[in-house]
């Protein structure tokens, strides 16, 4: 049977219901979906798409740091947009997160998202077990 661990950061948002912020199985870590929430107050960052995606981003990043990973080991994105209008405004600031080669990614518009978010990521990273 694989082991799998949980995944928690401080520097990022609580998870919002019954799941991991990230679970680690082997060399992956799925990393759950992170919206724009300021993880210090808990709300939604103001300022818009763009705004909520950095936010979003750098809540990934925060578990990716306490997964032993960082950006340029994500594999796979998935994104959650709840108006494909943002679809610009998301890549704009995407573009500047993750390395060369960026990962694989789907985009999906959704009708809504959990506390009015505009935007969700989510992503699964490589990280050989112990590193």
């Amino acid at each position: 049977m694989m082991e799998r661990e949980a995944i928690r950061s401080g520097s990022a948002p609580a998870a919002i219901g019954p799941y991991s912020q990230a679970i680690r199985a082997g060399g992956l870590v799925f990393l759950s979906g992170q919206i724009g929430l300021d993880p210090a107050t808990g709300t939604l960052v103001p300022g818009g798409t763009a705004e909520e995606t950095r936010r979003a981003l750098l809540n990934l990043r925060a578990v990716l740091d306490a997964a032993g990973a960082a950006p340029g080991d994500v594999v796979r994105t998935t994104i959650y947009l709840a108006d494909l209008a943002d679809f610009q405004a998301v890549n704009e600031v995407y573009a500047g997160f993750f390395p060369a080669p960026p990962p694989a990614r789907t985009t999906i518009g959704v009708s809504s998202l959990p506390k009015g978010a505009r935007v969700e990521i989510d992503a699964i990273a490589f990280v050989r077990a112990g590193e």
